[in-house]
């Protein structure tokens, strides 16, 4: 456990030195004042085009507004967010492979296993602050102009997409176990979210994959309900736990 502590320590403090917690938590108030901003610009924006469309022979009529086009604004960005987690995070194991920092540590006795947890536990609570301080502005915001009562599922919807992201950060320990760069590690990720993605395309799958977890648009309409996401939630949360524990021995059998 005092492995654990000191190396989570060393961690954070590389984390502030880098500035990568301050790029990612940037990214996401950056996205969180964007989605009420996005949403408050439209009617104006269409009002500007409006002449231009006329010419054009469309008829652009009264564009109203509401917190649900907020949210949506919300879904469509805060994946940005994630993939630049991701990519910031994604040399975390690999560079210290690649600088030997390591040797020194585990010849001291740290274990291995406090390697990774320590890793694991700083990319959980920055993507955590991170996404909920995205949500937490959104919701200021969308609720300053407009009125979040009329959108169903706020915490849930949230709660689906910090699942998510639990994944992918899951499939980074996973993919660094074995990776020779970070670049390989991001790569990884992307080619499971395609592969998730191309297995959505059957409807029969979609109800159970992660992806279904970043569907928010039905349910903040009320037309799905937190039930409806269950089975992507439970498969997602198992794969997540398996993919570390899989990492485990990986990183045990890797030469430093």
């Amino acid at each position: 456990m005092r492995g654990f502590s000191a190396f989570f320590a060393k961690e954070v403090r590389e984390l502030v030195r880098t500035k990568r917690l301050m790029i990612i938590l940037a990214v996401f108030v950056v996205v969180g004042i964007m989605d009420p901003a996005v949403a408050k610009l439209t009617p104006k924006l269409f009002e500007l085009m409006s002449d231009d469309l006329a010419q054009q022979g469309i008829a652009v009529g009264e564009v109203k507004v509401t917190a649900l086009d907020s949210w949506t604004q919300f879904a469509k960005n805060v994946p940005m967010a994630l993939i630049v987690t991701v990519v910031m995070f994604g040399g975390i194991y690999t560079s210290e492979y690649a600088r030997g920092t390591l040797i020194p540590l585990l010849t001291k006795g740290l274990s291995r296993s406090s390697v990774v947890s320590a890793k694991l536990a700083v990319m959980l609570l920055t993507w955590s602050a991170g996404l909920w301080l995205c949500c937490g502005i959104t919701y200021f915001y969308s609720d300053w102009y407009w009125d979040n009562s009329a959108v169903k599922g706020l915490l849930f919807a949230g709660f689906g997409w910090w699942l998510f992201g639990v994944l992918m950060i899951s499939c980074i320990v996973f993919f660094s176990a074995f990776a020779g760069s970070g670049a390989q590690v991001v790569l990884g990720c992307g080619a499971v979210y395609f592969a998730m993605t191309m297995a959505g395309m059957y409807s029969r799958a979609k109800e159970y994959l992660p992806t279904r977890l970043c569907d928010s648009l039905p349910l903040y309409k009320g037309e799905l309900v937190p039930s409806d996401y269950a089975a992507a939630a439970v498969i997602t949360a198992a794969v997540s736990v398996v993919l570390v524990l899989a990492a485990l021995p990986l990183t045990y059998r890797r030469q430093v």
